[in-house]
């Protein structure tokens, strides 16, 4: 039986899972977007430094996105959504942007760490909420090469210092290169492992033996928060990819920026 003290963090964290499930199975995002304010917010009460909360909330975000994304590929998969050749060509690039976007999280405060993901989800919101900058593909193939290199690992990079899957970036990247938006969102679904098993080991790494962590963590990654989220984001992620195929892409688009919006200023505030 749950005491009182830690009955509303479950609730809340079990919300936070479903939100970022289903989210993760409706736009192909990791669900990033919608664990990291909710740790931010729910992980003090864990006890802990509050100038380690987002460092932990970004690595406790990883470690859930590992399995948001992989039943969220598998549901896209089955509805044959997803470029496995996109996946398996831009993976190494990713993992080794990951790795540098890790070590760099562990040289940067806390309150440095919230303002990078609100300028991130700014910048994503703008791209959701701007037709005409979505209007037409800017390329008509996607990236080879150096080119691919440069950008997959970019790619790593800003989703672990983000705490996300990296599949709003994939998405936006798929799209401008010509790709219809629900084999963009399939594909991006399967990204978030990609970047998140590589980003919450690193994570581990380098807040081993940090003093002052709250219970449950195992470094930077807070295992019992992300235990919980875990179960009702694998649950609701394939309700998300079912209602992807059905309602309008304008609509989720804008529905999906105002959040982003929204959760920016809640990490500026809480900054």
């Amino acid at each position: 039986m749950l005491s009182a003290d830690l009955l509303l963090p479950v609730l809340a964290l079990l919300a936070a899972g479903a939100g970022a499930g289903f989210a993760g199975g409706l736009f192909g995002i990791g669900g990033g977007f919608v664990v990291v304010p909710a740790l931010v917010l729910i992980l003090p009460l864990l006890g802990g430094r509050p100038d380690q909360m987002t460092h932990v909330a970004v690595g406790t975000s990883l470690a859930t996105i590992i399995f948001t994304s992989l039943r969220a590929v598998k549901s896209h998969a089955a509805r044959g959504a997803v470029d496995v050749e996109v996946l398996r060509t831009w993976a190494p690039w990713v993992v080794a942007g990951t790795g540098l976007g890790a070590l760099i999280a562990g040289r940067v405060t806390s309150e440095t760490l919230a303002v990078i993901f609100a300028v991130g989800v700014f910048s994503f919101a703008i791209y959701f909420l701007a037709p005409k900058i979505r209007a037409s593909a800017m390329m008509l193939a996607m990236p080879q090469g150096a080119a691919r290199a440069g950008l997959a690992g970019s790619l790593g990079l800003v989703s672990a210092l983000l705490g996300i899957g990296g599949g709003t970036i994939t998405t936006v990247v798929m799209s401008v290169c010509g790709n219809g938006i629900h084999r963009a969102i399939g594909t991006a679904s399967g990204m978030g492992a990609i970047i998140a098993i590589p980003g919450t080991i690193g994570f581990m790494i380098i807040g081993w033996g940090e003093p002052g962590l709250p219970w449950g963590s195992v470094g930077y990654v807070n295992w019992a928060a992300a235990a919980v989220v875990i179960v009702t984001s694998v649950l609701c992620a394939p309700l998300g990819v079912a209602m992807a195929h059905k309602l309008s892409e304008g609509l989720l688009r804008r529905v999906f920026g105002i959040y982003l919006i929204f959760v920016g200023v809640t990490m500026i505030t809480h900054a």
